[in-house]
């Protein structure tokens, strides 16, 4: 962007994957506006490191899958940075934990509304705006190795994600005559506070069935979007990059292979 500022929306952005989406971001010379939902995501807390790095900071609650809080939150943004976001990653997301024949329809709904719905309200409202101001842009949004290998008991999550990885693929072709790239970065077992609450053990138990030996980190997931969205992707779009160490490459494989 020829040392001009650059401006990225990053949505769950202070908390877990998406607060380190955040800071990587800004540490590469983004000014960062990020969204939050729940009260504990000290979205307060980020801003201020982002500003510490010498980027400006925007933190604001809003709800994702709600059409009205996308529209004023971006409008918001607009007006508060004197610009049109160049950067959209559609973070924020819900996960619940249960089977099929047990999973309540009032959950479904969430994990759609926020996934799913809340993917499409963005990614709308930004490239609407990219549209009308003639400026390029991109979008990245986070998938999961679920739309790769169903997991039990994640039935409405993997769903949602699975769907997010087509949508990726039709938006990108709808907006590349505008200059607007689609990816999807889509992380395996990722170590942070909520995953760790999984198991007591989940850095090893994942590291002994990925071909690199270890647990993702946060800091993988926002390298990946890192690159989608600067320059050395300029010809890339409507892909999906996973960020898995291999995990879900690897197949149900009777014999060993030296591990």
């Amino acid at each position: 962007m020829n040392g001009l500022r650059k401006l990225a929306v990053v949505t769950g952005g202070s908390s877990g994957i998406g607060r380190e989406i955040s800071l990587t971001l800004a540490r590469h010379g983004w000014d960062v506006a990020l969204t939050w939902f729940h009260q504990g995501d000290a979205p307060d807390e980020v801003a201020g490191q982002i500003r510490r790095l010498g980027r400006r900071a925007l933190a604001s609650r809003c709800d994702a899958g709600v059409k009205a809080e996308v529209d004023s939150f971006f409008d918001a943004v607009a007006e508060h940075f004197g610009t049109v976001p160049d950067l959209l990653v559609n973070n924020a997301g819900v996960q619940t934990w249960a089977p099929l024949l047990d999973l309540e329809e009032a959950a479904w709904d969430t994990v759609m509304r926020t996934n799913l719905k809340g993917c499409f309200l963005n990614t709308q409202k930004l490239a609407r705006m990219l549209v009308a101001a003639g400026k390029p842009g991109a979008i990245v949004n986070i998938g999961s190795g679920c739309s790769k290998v169903p997991f039990p008991n994640l039935v409405d999550y993997s769903t949602s994600k699975a769907a997010i990885d087509q949508f990726t693929r039709v938006a990108a072709i709808e907006l590349g005559r505008h200059g607007i790239r689609v990816n999807c970065v889509a992380p395996g077992a990722i170590e942070i506070e909520r995953t760790k609450r999984e198991s007591p053990d989940y850095a090893g138990i994942w590291a002994a069935v990925t071909p690199l030996g270890r647990v993702g980190r946060a800091e993988d997931v926002a390298n990946a979007v890192l690159f989608f969205a600067e320059a050395g992707s300029a010809f890339v779009t409507g892909q999906t990059l996973w960020v898995d160490g291999g995990a879900f490459t690897v197949p149900n494989w009777p014999y060993r292979t030296g591990r």
